[in-house]
């Protein structure tokens, strides 16, 4: 399976040397000392279980055959499949553990392709679920995850990972928002359209019961020995506001951002909902 626009090639990494260029691109990326990282074998043995490590390759840089290969790799999503009880059985359904894209190559789009492709990959399966995890304060992330995809949120965990040794959690504890992706959703394929108003109206119900916002200047907080403290701060106060949410029955639904970059997540009763998520 392909997909292709302009230069970039996205497909199934295959063979050491490509799963090797992704491991290499992690330390570029994140910075990771060589404990926190995915080996290559990981990368192999995913996709040999039934997960999946979806490349992009630039077709355009010298040397680069028309398929691409690891030197041209730019950036993969890789997903390692497992099962969740429902309805008195259970359920397959893929956790998607790395999005990569590198500096270079940001802003063009890539890592909605990239889900894009792993969405389409699944469904082709049979699978109509994936998770994922990511940071609450980062607010990228967040309008990709939750604006452009259709992901909803209800769970938050503290310090999921422990210490990192990522550059980019500024040394704080590494709290998680989980992802829930309903591939075949009305809410989901409303989103992946472009029709994110179309996802929740009045007509259905559905209101804002809360908004929990992140700083536009919690990258710099982040960034700086000096401004670390507000970083932290704003998590504390974030991390105690999603559980007391969660454990209301409330639901991230939507994201925002306004005219000053702040991000602002949208939450909801999933009751209001279910009818564009019938499957959760």
């Amino acid at each position: 399976m392909t997909q292709s626009a302009d230069s970039i090639l996205i497909r199934s990494c295959q063979g050491r040397d490509e799963f090797e260029a992704c491991v290499q691109l992690q330390i570029e990326i994140w910075g990771y000392d060589p404990a926190d990282l995915i080996p290559n074998r990981s990368f192999m043995l995913a996709q040999k279980i039934g997960g999946q490590v979806m490349g992009a390759f630039d077709t355009s840089l010298s040397g680069a055959p028309e398929q691409g290969n690891a030197a041209s790799l730019i950036g993969y999503a890789y997903a390692i499949p497992g099962i969740k009880p429902k309805n008195g059985g259970t359920e397959g359904y893929l956790h998607s553990h790395m999005l990569a894209v590198r500096a270079t190559y940001h802003n063009r789009g890539l890592g909605v392709r990239l889900k894009l492709a792993q969405r389409q990959e699944a469904l082709s399966r049979g699978i109509r679920r994936m998770e994922w995890t990511f940071d609450p304060l980062e607010i990228k992330n967040a309008f990709l995850n939750i604006h452009k995809l259709g992901a909803i949120i209800r769970r938050y965990y503290p310090d999921f990972y422990g210490v990192s040794s990522s550059r980019l959690q500024g040394g704080l504890p590494t709290d998680r928002l989980v992802a829930e992706w309903y591939l075949d959703s009305p809410h989901v394929i409303a989103a992946v359209e472009g029709n994110a108003g179309a996802r929740c109206r009045v007509e259905e119900r559905c209101r804002i019961w809360e908004r929990i916002i992140v700083p536009a200047s919690i990258y710099q907080w982040k960034a700086s020995e000096k401004d670390r403290e507000r970083a932290a701060a704003v998590q504390l106060e974030n991390r105690g506001l999603f559980q007391q949410a969660f454990a209301r029955g409330l639901a991230v639904i939507g994201f925002e951002r306004d005219a000053e970059g702040n991000g602002i997540y949208e939450l909801t009763q999933l009751a209001d909902v279910h009818s564009r998520i019938p499957s959760v």
